[in-house]
């Protein structure tokens, strides 16, 4: 006997990080050649020392750790997120209209569930974060591809035309994932504009807001004393504190809309991880001069990126930023084709374009995402190295 399969389910693509693993599995790779795995955005190395020892502290000494809490989340790291994006944005950010999830894709599953249902329209510019299509996909809700041409960024002139009777939301991401793109404030502020005069949700993640190269506040969204009315904010405390495993995220949006969060987070989690939010709130108030660390090599690793790109023959850098590099490779071979033997011919693990882009998108198959946070400049300028000798 078969058993039903949701035909949505069936119909969405595998998950594109799972599927790359499976390109290196039984292969080994020199020591003095290792494989260069530019796949996945996460860090790769654990929280520093403080932040573990504060979850270890909490562990064996905090009865509360271990249990069920507040399904929105624990009060105080609500509390100090507002507190920290009210001043950081110049906004007026209430406790109340933040809530914790598990991860920030979670974050957008759960506002996605309280906005759009099957039949209705998202917009997603392309490329886009290949997760956000997949939930939409599943969901039975489309996803329509707002195309953002050689520089990367969107315009709101194009996306309102895109608009229809069935549009509910449009999805920006900023710095961009896949793209690395830092959006102007300018058009973070006519996307808002575009979304309110509609009636629709203007959701922004910045789950790399940590690693923007721009100094203060990259946009005034929150300055907007009707913030709510329009904006969803998306964050991610994964790569600003290596929290990757403990699955910690959180929405902000409007009080009412954050009730109807709480109805999704409760059937599918409960509530989020205590030990997380326990080290995402210690890591807020004790660890600003690492994060500032952190963010001046991955700013350090960006500029090797892009000077690497001026010397390689062909390629062409499309997006650089935060974790990523979005470029074009010159060669006949489709990329998702051509990645696969990256890591049997040069050592080298990138995603495809066509894992960010529609189906039969010619763009996407002439182009790749390429991590690099998670590679030392001397392995930057290995990558370059490997890449110039790769031919059709």
């Amino acid at each position: 006997m078969t058993l039903p399969l949701n035909p949505a389910m069936a119909a969405t693509f595998p998950p594109p990080v799972m599927e790359a693993r499976r390109w290196i599995q039984g292969l080994s790779f020199p020591a003095d050649r290792p494989l260069l795995n530019l796949s996945q955005a996460a860090p790769v190395e654990p929280p520093p020392a403080e932040l573990r020892a504060a979850l270890a502290e909490a562990a064996l000494h905090d009865p509360q750790a271990h249990l069920y809490g507040p399904v929105l989340g624990l009060p105080a790291l609500r509390a100090e997120i507002a507190a920290q994006w009210s001043a950081a944005y110049g906004g007026r950010i209430e406790p109340p209209q933040v809530a914790i999830t598990q991860g920030c894709n979670q974050a957008f599953c759960a506002i996605m569930a309280t906005l759009a249902g099957t039949g209705d329209e998202v917009i997603l510019p392309t490329p886009w974060y290949f997760n956000h299509k997949m939930w939409l996909d599943m969901q039975g809700v489309t996803a329509v591809p707002l195309p953002t041409g050689p520089g990367l960024l969107p315009d709101a002139e194009e996306a309102a035309a895109l608009v229809g009777p069935r549009t509910r939301a449009i999805v920006l991401v900023s710095p961009n994932n896949p793209g690395g793109v830092e959006y102007p404030a300018a058009t973070l502020e006519a996307f808002r504009d575009l979304a309110r005069a509609r009636g629709l949700a203007l959701i922004v993640d910045e789950t790399y807001r940590d690693f923007d190269s721009r100094t203060g506040a990259p946009h005034a969204l929150f300055a907007d004393p009707d913030w709510d009315g329009v904006l969803v904010h998306l964050y991610s405390f994964s790569k600003a504190y290596r929290l990757t495993g403990h699955r910690v995220g959180a929405v902000v949006a409007s009080a009412a809309r954050l009730a109807q969060i709480e109805k999704f987070l409760d059937t599918v989690a409960i509530c989020p991880s205590q030990l997380g939010q326990i080290g995402a709130l210690w890591g807020m108030r004790n660890l600003a001069q690492w994060v500032a660390g952190e963010r001046a090599e991955i700013l350090a690793r960006r500029t090797a990126m892009v000077g690497g790109f001026s010397a390689l023959d062909g390629w062409t850098l499309l997006g650089c930023g935060a974790y990523f590099a979005y470029v074009e490779h010159p060669f006949d071979t489709p990329s998702d084709r051509l990645a696969p033997r990256l890591v049997q011919e040069a050592g080298v693990l990138l995603l495809p374009g066509t894992m960010f882009q529609p189906e039969r998108s010619e763009a996407g198959a002439r182009q790749f995402r390429m991590a690099f946070a998670n590679v030392d400049q001397a392995g930057i300028a290995e990558l370059f190295s490997r890449l110039a000798q790769v031919t059709d």
